[in-house]
């Protein structure tokens, strides 16, 4: 294994003497760096489009979204996965995080999981993974086997697979449909792809899942109209968003909300409309997204 061309490996000459700094200077450095990952991300943004157009596609004929990485690559994609039922109102099955080793890697790390080249197979057989759904292989370094091993056998299968990496020509492009490398470079901490890398990446995951949602018609403007009211806070928010896109009073929207099953969508079109409970399902059932459906009653 050599390591010494990766661009996520090499020694970064702003912080070579990071250790001998007050603590606020030291901050300034790790700061100054991360800055410079959201310009990275920018310049990848039409393969992000695409990525996100063909999960949206794949998400809509009833496929599914499955991330697959190592350590922190897979820690990310198990984040941005359990994110989307709350925020979305998905089914917990359209987003995976699969990480090497399992469960347990999540809070500390299995060694050797990630060395393994057929491991991944085994993970995605037992999810019932197929070619209707999409891989996205997460590897700062481009060339994790176990990514690569998930990659090679989503796409002997015929699914649409998607390679992140932090670096030039990754290895695990050779087995993806489309290649994301934001390029952040060394890292302030050699070789600590936690830092610059895992930021890079958790920008283009969320991208590719909100995107994607964005275009299933789970927000309304800027208001995320599928929120799951599973606690207190996301049943305040869901009262504020139907409020807010309804243009009604507290009062109106709590009632609204209750009669709808705490579904916002539902509670938004009928005090908009001020159709019946039965209508407005029925209108928003046969339409797209919300405002299609507003579109229709009018």
């Amino acid at each position: 294994m050599d390591l010494n061309n990766l661009l996520t490996e090499t020694r970064n000459p702003k912080s070579a003497n990071i250790d001998e700094l007050s603590t606020l200077d030291m901050l300034k450095v790790i700061n100054d760096e991360d800055k410079s990952v959201a310009f990275a991300v920018e310049k990848i943004l039409p393969e992000i489009a695409k990525a996100v157009d063909v999960v949206a596609e794949k998400l809509a004929a009833g496929g599914r979204l499955f991330y697959i990485g190592a350590g922190t690559s897979g820690r990310l994609g198990v984040l941005d996965a359990a994110e989307c039922p709350p925020t979305f109102g998905v089914d917990c099955d359209m987003v995976e995080g699969v990480i090497a080793g399992g469960t347990d890697a999540i809070f500390k790390a299995v060694e050797g999981a990630e060395d393994s080249l057929t491991l991944a197979e085994i993970d995605l057989k037992k999810r019932n993974f197929s070619n209707k759904d999409v891989l996205v292989g997460i590897a700062a370094s481009g060339r994790t086997p176990y990514v690569l091993g998930g990659l090679k056998y989503a796409r002997s299968i015929g699914a649409t697979t998607i390679a992140l990496a932090c670096v030039k020509n990754p290895k695990i492009a050779e087995f993806a449909d489309i290649s994301l490398n934001p390029l952040t470079g060394a890292e302030v901490i050699t070789g600590s792809t936690r830092m610059k890398a895992g930021t890079a990446q958790k920008m283009t995951l969320n991208m590719i899942t909100s995107g994607a949602m964005i275009k299933l018609g789970k927000v309304y403007g800027n208001l995320m109209v599928d929120v799951k009211t599973s606690n207190e806070k996301l049943i305040e928010r869901a009262i504020n968003i139907v409020m807010t896109a309804a243009n009604a009073t507290r009062e109106d929207s709590e009632k609204a909300l209750k009669e709808a099953n705490y579904s916002a969508k539902l509670a938004i079109f009928m005090l908009i409309t001020h159709s019946s409970l039965e209508v407005s399902q029925n209108i928003l059932k046969a339409a797209p997204n919300l405002k299609e459906a507003l579109k229709k009653y009018e």
